[in-house]
């Protein structure tokens, strides 16, 4: 997609807003894991620093071209289209583009994000946990590593396991069918949060 394209697509499914508009949305700090994807099709992981409805500061190894779209896949939050704006020490902002009813619930997924950073909740409880009936599963790592597991409790948006492996907090795992990320390590094991619940949404 070249530049011009990009230009289009951000005219048509967005009108550009007046800067107090851009003003009046606040950054809140994050701890996002994601991935996007460039225009020349290749995807990277990444890390949003902090983010708004409009904006969001992405770390990653691999920069985009100011004025180049792309498509970013965030936890608790989706699918978010942007723009980039500029290159940061280590990596880059984007300008979100997004109708109004989005940017709303972006909006309301960041001050859940921004309580739970505040109350210091380890990982989403919103959705009621149970144990399951089989506990024994698999834990997968994408080198494709498999480890043998017991689920103690699980939820629709994550699941606490039993395992003598702990790889490093935010490493891709697969529980199962469900794809997460690892987001906290206990005494017997760790905690993943689901991310296919996300982008869902």
């Amino acid at each position: 997609m070249d530049q011009g394209l990009a230009d289009m697509s951000l005219a048509q499914e967005l009108p550009m807003p007046e800067k107090p508009e851009r003003r009046a949305f606040q950054r809140v700090h994050a701890n996002i894991y994601g991935r996007f994807m460039l225009e020349d099709g290749s995807e990277h992981a990444c890390f949003i620093v902090d983010m708004s409805p409009g904006s969001a500061a992405l770390r990653t190894d691999m920069t985009g071209e100011p004025g180049e779209k792309c498509i970013c896949y965030l936890d608790h939050i989706g699918r978010v289209e942007g723009v980039v704006t500029r290159s940061l020490d280590d990596g880059f902002a984007i300008t979100i583009i997004a109708s109004d009813r989005k940017k709303d619930k972006i909006a309301s997924q960041l001050t859940w994000l921004a309580n739970r950073h505040e109350l210091d909740l380890p990982e989403d409880r919103r959705h009621a946990r149970v144990e399951p009936r089989n506990p024994i599963s698999a834990m997968h790592l994408d080198d494709g590593r498999k480890y043998k597991c017991r689920i103690i409790d699980l939820s629709l948006s994550g699941a606490a396991i039993a395992t003598e492996v702990r790889p490093a907090l935010g490493t891709a795992v697969t529980l199962g069918t469900m794809k997460g990320r690892v987001i906290r390590h206990f005494n017997d094991g760790i905690a993943i949060e689901f991310i296919d619940l996300a982008k869902m949404a």
